[in-house]
């Protein structure tokens, strides 16, 4: 008991007596003692993905010279400590995204932190199309690291976001079968909840929106889509990116009640100042009908 004390004496007149913090570089010393305030993060978005190949394709390709990501999260036994590869320091630029948009923001590499996790995405059998699913064990993982991430950078639900969402003509990862529902339902991804969507399904039952207003609450939504009230591949590919993270029960990329419905509950949930700007314009001019074919093209990993 005594020995304690002794020691705690210690830590409180060594620490009453330290020395500015000063850090010897080469050549020169650097001053800490004036913390600026007014600054921000680089990373403000975390960015998901599947591989489209197993592990060790996908730590090949990623530590080579033309894609990266940050962190790889590998198939995985439903117990135990997960385990996730990390590829690049946090402070790094991943080459992940590629040419993506999201929320007026461009070249999203720049500003977000890329997720790969190892899955193989959309098959086609005899049978049809079919998308492997995501194991327990890898979602255990992918669901610690996003909400580290999200700690450490105060980063919100919503901005964690699919690689389809920030490229919708150009991606589908990490595809419909990934378990958006259950992320959001644990406060790492957004989701619209049972009241907006219950508010939302009534009125568009009994009216669907125009081209033009669609359109708008995408873009305020945050996907990099222009308003042009033309009912475009655009529109079509960028509903179909929105279907696969909220609605993957349908994915063709052409409007129904469902995929309204948890449009514009997520815009009252996370964009409501917007939501209240367009205000009555979501009925102006001739309705949905349907939008162009835009058939689904699965492109390489990453970048």
């Amino acid at each position: 008991m005594r020995r304690a004390a002794v020691v705690l004496l210690l830590l409180i007149l060594s620490v009453g007596c330290q020395s500015p913090p000063l850090e010897q570089r080469d050549g020169y010393r650097v001053d800490h003692r004036h913390a600026a305030t007014g600054f921000d993060r680089r990373v403000r978005f975390i960015i998901l993905h599947y591989t489209r190949s197993d592990t060790e394709r996908a730590l090949r390709t990623l530590t080579g010279p033309q894609v990266s990501a940050h962190y790889v999260v590998p198939r995985q036994a439903d117990d135990g400590a997960p385990r996730v590869y990390q590829l690049l320091p946090e402070s790094e630029r991943a080459w992940h995204a590629g040419s993506s948009g999201w929320a007026g923001r461009e070249h999203l590499n720049d500003t977000s932190i890329g997720i790969e996790i190892v899955n193989i995405g959309p098959l086609d059998t005899p049978q049809g199309r079919v998308w492997e699913a995501y194991g327990a064990g890898q979602m255990a993982a992918v669901a610690a690291l996003v909400r580290d991430l999200m700690a450490r950078y105060e980063i919100p639900p919503e901005q964690v976001l699919a690689h389809a969402d920030v490229a919708p003509s150009r991606k589908l990862d990490p595809g419909p079968a990934f378990p958006w529902q259950w992320l959001g339902e644990q406060g790492l991804a957004a989701w619209p909840d049972d009241e907006h969507l219950a508010h939302y399904r009534e009125r568009f039952e009994q009216r669907w929106p125009s081209v033009t207003a669609l359109q708008q609450a995408l873009r305020d939504y945050g996907y990099p889509l222009p308003v042009s009230g033309v009912a475009d591949r655009a529109t079509c590919d960028t509903l179909r990116a929105f279907q696969m993270h909220f609605h993957p029960e349908h994915i063709s990329g052409q409007p129904d009640t469902e995929t309204l419905a948890r449009l514009w509950a997520l815009l009252a949930e996370y964009r409501p100042a917007l939501l209240a700007a367009r205000n009555g314009q979501w009925d102006i001019g001739q309705a949905l009908t349907v939008l162009p074919a835009c058939p689904v093209v699965v492109t390489p990993p990453s970048g």
